[in-house]
């Protein structure tokens, strides 16, 4: 059965990047590759991805300065309501819209495998407004950065399926149950 996951990394204090849109906390955290909520073995089982304009930019900006070539070989939808340039050699679409309306395409192109929300937590959020997000993989790092791109904004009841260290990361797992009740 195909699930919506938000596979991702923030901070402690819930941050995903910087004011400046910078990953660089990120990228200095100790892991190890092959421990829990390995990258590797998540994206065995993922069939498309999702992510939102702020975040490919930011990754074509990156493949762009670095020389890297597109990291994935699933399909990859882009949500923005501007025009975008793609990336040579990736299997890019470019959508806008309603979430829900674009769910039954991202889930038939899965094949049977995952759907991985890449970002931003605001997409994240409108997947799981419409009922569509099913967990959230998050690992956590032991950086602050008091301002940035938020993890998850929103108010959602989520139930604690899983934890682990994986060196500098707390490691968490959680099935996204809906809104949380206001009353």
């Amino acid at each position: 059965m195909t699930r919506t996951i938000y596979y991702t990394a923030a901070t402690l204090d819930g941050y995903l990047a910087d004011e400046h849109d910078s990953l660089e906390w990120l990228f200095v955290q100790d892991i190890d590759a092959d421990g829990p909520n390995s990258h590797e073995a998540f994206m065995a089982g993922v069939g498309t991805i999702v992510m939102g304009r702020t975040t490919y930019e930011w990754l074509r900006a990156h493949l762009e300065r670095t020389g890297e070539p597109w990291l994935y070989e699933q399909p990859a939808w882009v949500l923005s309501h501007a025009t975008l340039p793609g990336l040579d050699g990736a299997d890019l679409r470019f959508a806008q819209g309603d979430v829900a309306d674009l769910h039954p395409a991202l889930v038939e192109a899965a094949g049977g495998k995952d759907v991985w929300v890449v970002g931003g937590g605001d997409l994240a959020a409108q997947f799981a407004d419409a009922g569509l997000l099913d967990q959230i993989v998050i690992s956590i790092a032991g950086v602050t950065l008091g301002a940035g791109r938020p993890l998850f904004p929103g108010r959602f009841a989520l139930e604690l399926t899983d934890v682990a260290r994986n060196r500098s990361f707390v490691c968490a797992t959680y099935d996204v149950k809906g809104p949380l009740d206001q009353g």
